[in-house]
């Protein structure tokens, strides 16, 4: 067993609660799709959700583990091969930053979504693939990591102007 490599998913959520994500990665559609992407382990940070994924894995299976809240998801980051992400910027940003594929999946029942603009806007520069928790699994199916544009963080401009335009700041 231990000469395969670990290919890791690392789904996270922030300090918020979005049950539907959790439920959506804990679904057999997702959990298949990862598994004929070759990734080999979830990890689920569930934040406030009471949503508790399934651990059972067995052979042929991704092998699941979740907790609630941990000092500092960076590490998990770091390891992971790809990342699946509410719309919170501190969570896209980080994860971005370790140069990691991202899945940003917006959380439809927050009515005042500026998370979402900002997921859409990364996703139509092929910084990251966005989704719904209901089509994630098709957007798994479907990804090509290989079509992703490294975030280069050096570059805040684009950034900056996008957050005053989300705040209506003007652009100088």
């Amino acid at each position: 067993m231990g000469d395969r490599e670990r290919r890791t998913v690392f789904v996270t959520v922030g300090t918020t609660c979005f049950d539907a994500l959790v439920k959506a990665v804990d679904s057999p559609q997702v959990k298949e799709a990862l598994l004929e992407k070759g990734y080999t382990d979830l990890i689920i940070q569930m934040g406030r959700g009471t949503y508790v994924p399934s651990k059972v894995s067995g052979d042929g299976t991704l092998q699941v583990d979740y907790f609630t809240f941990s000092p500092s998801i960076a590490d998990y980051i770091r390891d992971a091969s790809l990342v699946i992400s509410h719309a919170g910027s501190g969570s896209i940003f980080e994860t971005l930053r370790h140069g990691k594929p991202l899945i940003v999946v917006v959380n439809e029942d927050l009515m005042d979504n500026h998370q979402s603009e900002l997921a859409e806007e990364l996703a139509t520069r092929k910084h990251l693939f966005c989704a719904s928790p209901q089509t994630l699994g098709e957007t798994i199916q479907e990804m090509d990591i290989e079509t992703l544009n490294p975030y280069v963080p050096g570059d805040a401009k684009p950034v900056v102007s996008l957050i005053n335009k989300f705040f209506g700041f003007p652009d100088d």
